[in-house]
């Protein structure tokens, strides 16, 4: 055998050896907190101060043991879905897949009397309460709302139809009502082309990984896909904010109590928390945000924030970062203690809407319209 030949015994023994060893495929991410920390190394509007982020994870951590949080709270809300209130589960998985679809911008320029809500139960709900009130409301009326094939259906779901389901209670509708339609339509097309539409099939399509779910509704539905590529941080790879299709697992995993074909998945501790405008909010109140004074002045003003804008970037990115380093302390002080990212998102969301509703916020939150929260 001359050199130029290739040796095939050797070949046939390569091609044994690969066999008997299958390649291991890497175990799905789904980059946010990536994109995260280098958004904050390289923020120059955004910063973090990092002993009040120290003090913030004791506190934080403190309340939440005392209130007894866990992934039980979010389902003893009065209208979270839940199969112990006689909900079955696939009815359960379609409210929450369309309660995350349709889960953004509820802020208004209006006083909490005149602003967009729903009348529900005996009692008025404003922002993202409004929403499942909503969504509760037209169930009981008899509209399929969390059908995909009523979403298809473009005789049936019209924007008149959906002004009806969230009708509201004073003069102001509810903002983006078009945008909402789309994000409807667009699900039920994906849905009924690649997972017999219904979002169960979705779901279990993940194998119970947070993070493979979180990518699968990021890469076949553009309405999920929150990624961006703003000019201050120029890259090869767009910034992965993802914040509803991260919220959409979290609260399955929250609503089943990690349990079940719907709510386990063995990677949730990958789940971020969710870029708003109410989390920056409140990492602000606690003094573990600061902001530049060119932005600082934007938002006590109440300007507009363009989506997808620099500073809007950095507002969420470093929100992102700043909670994942509140995680880690909280675990450094308290090894073994069962919080995430997810929990502790609940956790100041709930707070800082508490603090709206005694007039304790100090500072407002960011102006941003957008279909991303």
């Amino acid at each position: 055998m001359s050199d130029s030949e290739p040796d095939l015994e050797l070949l046939e023994l390569l091609r044994q050896h690969i066999a008997g060893k299958p390649q291991v495929a890497a175990e799905p991410d789904t980059g946010v907190l990536e994109s995260a920390e280098y958004v904050y190394n390289n923020s120059i509007d955004v910063a973090l101060d990092m002993r009040s982020c120290k003090n913030a994870a004791r506190a934080i951590y403190s309340q939440m043991q005392t209130k007894s949080y866990s992934p039980a709270t979010w389902a003893a809300h009065e209208l979270h879905p839940h199969p112990s209130k006689g909900d079955k589960p696939e009815d359960v998985v379609a409210f929450i897949f369309t309660m995350d679809l349709l889960n953004f911008c509820f802020w208004s320029e209006r006083g909490e009397e005149e602003r967009f809500s729903i009348e529900y139960k005996g009692r008025r709900w404003t922002g993202y309460w409004s929403l499942v009130a909503a969504l509760q409301r037209a169930l009981e009326e008899g509209i399929p709302i969390t059908d995909p094939h009523f979403w298809q259906n473009e005789e049936e779901l019209t924007l008149s139809t959906l002004k009806h389901v969230f009708r509201s209670a004073t003069s102001e509708e509810m903002p983006l009502l078009a945008a909402r339609l789309s994000c409807l339509r667009e699900a039920g097309q994906i849905l009924y082309e690649k997972f017999s539409c219904h979002p169960l099939h979705l779901v279990t399509s993940s194998n119970n990984s947070a993070a493979r779910l979180v990518n699968t509704l990021a890469s076949n539905f553009s309405c999920f896909n929150d990624t961006h590529s703003p000019p201050s941080f120029p890259r090869k790879k767009p910034i992965r904010l993802l914040k509803r299709a991260q919220i959409l697992v979290a609260d399955l995993w929250a609503c089943f109590e990690g349990q079940g074909p719907y709510g386990k998945f063995y990677d949730i501790d990958k789940i971020t928390m969710f870029a708003d405008y109410r989390i920056p909010q409140m990492l602000n109140q606690l003094g573990c945000i600061q902001y530049s004074p060119p932005l600082e002045t934007a938002v006590q003003l109440k300007r507009d924030i363009p989506s997808g804008s620099n500073w809007e970037i950095q507002l969420r990115a470093c929100s992102i970062w700043c909670v994942e380093l509140i995680r880690r302390e909280i675990l450094r002080e308290n090894p073994g203690a069962r919080v995430n990212a997810i929990l502790i998102d609940f956790f100041l969301y709930d707070t800082i809407k508490e603090m709206e509703n005694e007039g304790r916020e100090r500072a407002p939150h960011h102006r941003t319209r957008s279909i991303w929260y």
